[in-house]
């Protein structure tokens, strides 16, 4: 154990640490499955009691890795759209796009800020505004309030649980990132029964149905049908 503390407080002492921090948070912007909160979480649990690497470093490090991969995010979104890729076509994918859109038309300053808490949540308002070509000053400038809200959060939650253990810096960093994921899901719930169902798909208007041949046209409304000629009246000659 001895030996993995030392590790772990060898390896957060190094610079490369906070370029895998930027790299992680970057990527996560548009690639969820890779863990940024949980790396800048436990690298500020070991912040907490061991001073490396600097927490203030820690934070600008994330918050501008956060900013950039959101800002990717936006321009992935505003060159393809959201129906590019097979992942993108799907239901549940599909419904939540629309929630964004609609989200994003009714209050967009507070889903851009908060949906950074939610990992698959950021990147669905992010591509989404990106594909509806919300404007992008306004966009730009969310995105650095919530990049360093977020990485605040994280970084304060590492400190908050890491200094408990400073004879123990993996016990630390589990407990911190156990605890960030236990949030981090109650945040995304909430979310979730916050927003409600998402918005159906409007049925797009299809062609009218061509009269089939052999047929008579339909009566437009309001003209009285023709009338059929009969058999005349009367005997030829008369």
């Amino acid at each position: 154990m001895q030996a993995i503390n030392d590790f772990i407080l060898a390896a957060a002492a190094q610079p490369w640490v906070l370029i895998l921090v930027f790299a992680c948070c970057v990527i996560d912007g548009f690639f969820p499955p890779i863990p940024s909160e949980s790396v800048v979480v436990g690298l500020a649990a070991v912040a907490a009691t061991a001073d490396v690497p600097a927490p203030v470093l820690l934070l600008l490090t994330a918050a501008g890795g956060a900013f950039v991969g959101d800002n990717a995010a936006y321009l992935i979104g505003r060159r393809t759209g959201t129906r590019r890729w097979a992942w993108m076509r799907g239901h549940r994918v599909q419904a939540t796009f629309r929630w964004a859109g609609t989200e994003l038309r009714k209050r967009p300053a507070s889903l851009i800020l908060v949906a950074r808490f939610v990992p698959i949540g950021r990147v669905a308002v992010n591509l989404t505004a990106g594909a509806t070509h919300y404007p992008r000053p306004r966009f730009v400038a969310l995105t650095v309030v919530s990049a360093v809200l977020w990485a605040s959060y994280s970084v304060a939650i590492g400190l908050f649980f890491g200094q408990w253990f400073e004879d123990n810096h993996l016990l630390g960093v589990i407990v911190a990132v156990a605890c960030a994921v236990v949030l981090g899901i109650g945040i995304d719930m909430a979310i979730s029964k916050l927003r409600g169902k998402a918005p159906a798909p409007a049925d797009e208007p299809g062609p009218a149905p061509a009269d089939e041949p052999g047929t008579a046209p339909a009566d437009k409304p309001g003209t009285a049908p023709a009338e059929e000629p009969g058999p005349a009246s009367g005997r030829p000659g008369d």
